[in-house]
């Protein structure tokens, strides 16, 4: 294993990642206790998610539609195939913390819900937990984000955005004379703002306590009040608000909701299989640009073969401006392991993560995608996790040889 490599891995899982994604969660903690009051459960339902124990993580994450208000992501007529040509990966071997391990021990492991590894558009393995199927939907957290970031390229090849180095107060304007005024879209994809914001938890305080769940309006009038303090470009500052902000972004320059746009220029032409359904503020309200699709993991890893593939349909039509994944996985100035909402491993490999596990694993050099949809038994740093990790490297380099 590349020492280099694994060493980046441990700081997007434990540091940067899954901090991160942390944040998000708070998203979902904040904007949807209202609605867990109202919904109907099989027993006692703790407050919220980080209460829940795993059992019930279990069971809640592949029905997130029902506790949540969502707006669908229609499927089409069509579906992109994948040919099952199954290969026996479970001798493949990785490392964690100097011990070898099979790759049936991770695949064993209560919190993976299924792995699924597509090389060159062909099925090699497929895996679910016991009561998972091909067929169940599993709450994708901040993988999100990457989606997010795919459809403001979309929007930019539409014509609806000129270009990443537009200003932000081009499409919020509530944003002129405010500490946004010079921030560019392509700032806040690479979290990179200038703008102050402060992500303690332990802070009540802090900016992430009080609008940590903000969306719509009531977001944006909080990051109007937020001064600068950094050159925009130049620091990275993971900043939960504006992952919610990309999704204003976008909803404001395409005139429409974020599920319907998803809808009609990936979903349904380029063939999933499935619906999905992608969480919402409020009932009625914006989709959450950061977080929360649910869908299956073989739509997972269509999202995964689509982004391979530059962003072109079968047909071949470009969804995606020319160079746009490329542009969008390219070490940003302010964090060498960040792009357009992408996390990148360093090697031309990039991924969509969540917590809990979820993942999008894409690796172009080797034509290799591989999802993962889990219920690790904490949001961050958690031995699973490292296990995944590991075990993707394992896998990667197994198909190399």
């Amino acid at each position: 294993m590349d020492s280099g490599i694994w060493i980046k891995l441990v700081l997007l899982d434990g540091q940067i990642s899954y901090g991160a994604d942390m944040k998000i969660l708070l998203i979902v903690i904040l904007t949807a206790l209202s609605q867990f009051a109202a919904a109907q459960d099989t027993g006692a339902q703790p407050e919220h998610i980080l209460f829940w124990s795993q059992e019930e993580r279990r069971l809640h994450f592949q029905r997130m539609d029902e506790l949540m208000a969502s707006r669908p992501v229609h499927r089409g007529d069509k579906v992109y195939e994948l040919t099952e040509m199954p290969r026996d990966l479970s001798d493949v071997t990785y490392e964690v913390e100097g011990e070898t391990f099979k790759l049936s021990h991770f695949m064993a492991m209560e919190s993976n819900m299924g792995l699924l590894v597509i090389k060159d558009n062909n099925i090699l393995l497929e895996h679910y937990a016991p009561g998972h199927t091909a067929s169940s939907h599993w709450i994708s957290f901040s993988v999100t984000k990457s989606v997010s970031s795919m459809l403001i390229g979309a929007a930019i090849k539409d014509g609806y955005i000129k270009s990443v180095d537009e200003p932000v107060v081009n499409y919020v304007p509530r944003f002129r004379g405010t500490g946004y005024e010079k921030t560019t879209i392509k700032d806040v994809l690479q979290m990179a703002s200038g703008i102050r914001w402060n992500e303690d938890y332990a802070d009540l305080n802090s900016d992430v306590a009080k609008a940590g769940g903000f969306n719509g309006i009531q977001l944006v009038r909080y990051l109007a009040t937020l001064p600068a303090e950094a050159t925009p470009g130049e620091k990275f500052n993971y900043n939960t608000g504006e992952t919610n902000l990309v999704g204003e972004i976008l909803r404001a320059a395409i005139g429409n909701n974020a599920a319907t746009y998803l809808t009609h220029k990936i979903w349904k032409p380029f063939g999933m299989e499935y619906d999905a359904f992608w969480m919402l503020g409020e009932p009625g309200g914006g989709e959450l640009g950061g977080c929360c699709i649910n869908a299956t993991l073989r739509d997972y890893a269509r999202i995964g073969i689509f982004a391979m593939n530059e962003g072109k349909l079968p047909d071949g039509t470009s969804v995606l401006p020319e160079n746009w994944m490329k542009e969008s996985t390219t070490p940003s100035k302010g964090y060498e392991g960040y792009g357009y909402l992408w996390w990148l491993w360093g090697d031309g490999s990039y991924s969509a993560l969540g917590i809990f596990g979820q993942t999008i694993f894409i690796d172009p050099e080797n034509q290799v995608v591989i999802a993962v949809q889990s219920n690790a038994p904490t949001a961050t740093q958690n031995t699973y996790s490292t296990h995944r990790n590991a075990a993707l490297i394992g896998i990667r380099q197994a198909l190399k040889e």
